[in-house]
This record gives C-alpha cells, structure tokens and sequence, in this order.
C-alpha cells in the first residue's frame, strides 16, 4: 500500500458548521504535491466524495486522485471513493494498458454497486473525475459533469467533457438504446436526471453507462497543475478563472481551500469538493516535505 493516504475510506468526515475539511501531501519521489479541500456549502446533506492516494505498483509510484459527485443518495459515491481505485491497481493491465484498466475498473465498479444495491429501494448514483498519475503520463477518466482542468503553459485548458444528455452524440447513444431526453427545469435523460453518463443509476442504466471518456496529457516542465472538481464549483467558476485564481498559491491545500470559498461566496448552491494537484518538474523539489506526515482532519 502507499505510504500516505490521507483519506479515511469508511465514510466520508464530520463535517462541523458546514466548514471544509482539507489536507494534502506530496508524492514520495518530490513529483507532485496535492491538497483538497470539500464541504456541502449551502446543502443539509453532503453527497460528495473524494480519494487522494499514493501508492506502489510493480516498483512505481501512483498517484490517485478522484471527486465523486452522488445524487439520490451518497450510496453510489462512497461506494465508488471506496472501490474504484483499488479496482483499478489490482488489474492486471494497469501499467501496461492504463487506458483500457481504467475503463474496466469503471465497468467492473459500477456493475459491482449495482449487484449490492438489489435490497435498496431509491436508485443512487454517482459521477465521477479522476486522475491517474504513472510515470510521466497523466489520464484523466470521467463520467458525469464533475471536471478536470490543468494549467499548462499558464493556459487553462479542460481535460475532461461533461457528459451531459443534449450534447449532440449523448442525446443519439441515448436514443438509439431506446431512451429519450426531454426538459425539465434543464436538459434530463427520462425526465429525470441532468447527468447522461454516471455510476449507478440501476432504473435507467440502459441509457445512463459508466463508460469513461479518457484523456491522456504528458507530465512535463511545462504542465504546473490540474484541479479536479465537483459541479459545486464549475456552476459558478470558469476554467480559466479557478486556474488563475490557483495560479500564485503554492500550497495545493490552500488552493483547494481558496477555490471552495470561492464558490461558496458566489452563491454556489451545491456540495462543493475540490482537489488540486501540483507537479513540480520545474519546481524547488522538497518544498512540502515539511508538511509529509502530518494528520489532516
């Protein structure tokens, strides 16, 4: 197992007066750096999820970074922040097919939520962004409209696609499989729900999959950082202003921090999780040792 994982995977924090919880690290070899930071805002409930993990396969070190965004429950997320990953180190292909394990590990995962959800009676699911980070390769997998952004060069450019139901080709899957989508209140596959690809989501799994889209990016000097986030955040942030508001904060934690605040204080009505990953090729390595063992909360 990895050196550090900062998050407990039983349940998701307490999480006192709505104030954030965050924490961070840095990689064991001085890559890269991370901090996140998640609270349900203006929500009574919270449905967000999130992972941040180091850990060593076949002699590699591998970060692993994800938000989860559930609705109908948190059932489906915190099965998904619980599984996925795991899923995915343990498949036989992860270093040497990383694209084709990650797909299988979403497939796997949610097919496996769905056997464990046949005594429950409302139907939960689950987005999810993720990050995996292996060598000099970073792949980025989603499903659902939480999102992947990375600085690179100092532009801010989107690494993920929300899988929304009346994007041309989603809306055509969608139909072909015997689905429709229609308005209400915005663009719902059935009628019901705003997302067209998530975990979960049992009664309308013929039309909502788990199929991630995957993209690829090179971990090079001229990458600096990605912020993986919730639709608590990308509501009411663009791309390009959480980048520049990401940009003079060295501290990944402190940024996550500033990024949720943010939100929040733009009327941000949902959950709000944010991570933010720093990669320090081109950077003082060693600048967050200091910070290596401590114990978030």
């Amino acid at each position: 197992m990895g050196y550090l994982n900062s998050v407990l995977s039983s349940s998701n924090p307490v999480y006192a007066n709505n104030a954030p919880v965050s924490g961070g690290g840095l990689s064991q070899n001085g890559k890269f750096s991370y901090g996140y930071a998640s609270s349900p805002g203006k929500r009574a409930s919270m449905e967000d999820f999130y992972e941040t993990r180091i850990d060593g396969v076949d002699g590699e070190i591998v970060g692993l970074f994800g938000v989860f965004d559930g609705h109908g429950g948190a059932r489906a997320a915190e099965y998904v922040k619980q599984n996925l990953f795991s899923n995915l180190i343990s498949h036989p292909k992860f270093i040497s097919d990383t694209k084709s394990a990650i797909a299988d590990a979403y497939n796997h995962t949610d097919s496996e939520f769905l056997k464990s959800e046949n005594t429950q009676n409302r139907d939960a699911g689950s987005t999810a962004s993720t990050a995996i980070l292996v060598g000099d390769r970073l792949l980025v997998a989603n499903v659902g409209d939480s999102r992947a952004v990375i600085c690179r060069g100092g532009n801010a450019i989107a690494v993920s696609r929300d899988h929304k139901p009346d994007q041309t080709d989603e809306r055509q899957r969608i139909e072909d499989a015997g689905g429709f989508v229609m308005w209400a209140g915005t663009w719902r596959v059935g009628g019901v729900l705003a997302v067209s690809r998530a975990f979960g989501d049992r009664l309308l799994k013929q039309y909502v999959v788990a199929d991630p889209e995957i993209q690829e990016e090179k971990i090079d000097s001229s990458l600096e950082f990605l912020i993986l986030a919730s639709d608590g955040l990308w509501d009411v942030v663009t791309n390009e202003e959480a980048v520049e508001m990401t940009k003079p904060i060295e501290d990944p934690e402190q940024a996550a921090k500033k990024l949720l605040q943010e939100a929040y204080q733009r009327g941000s009505a949902d959950n709000i999780t944010c991570v933010v990953v720093r990669f320090l090729a081109n950077q003082a390595n060693g600048r967050y040792w200091h910070r290596n063992y401590e114990v978030y909360s």
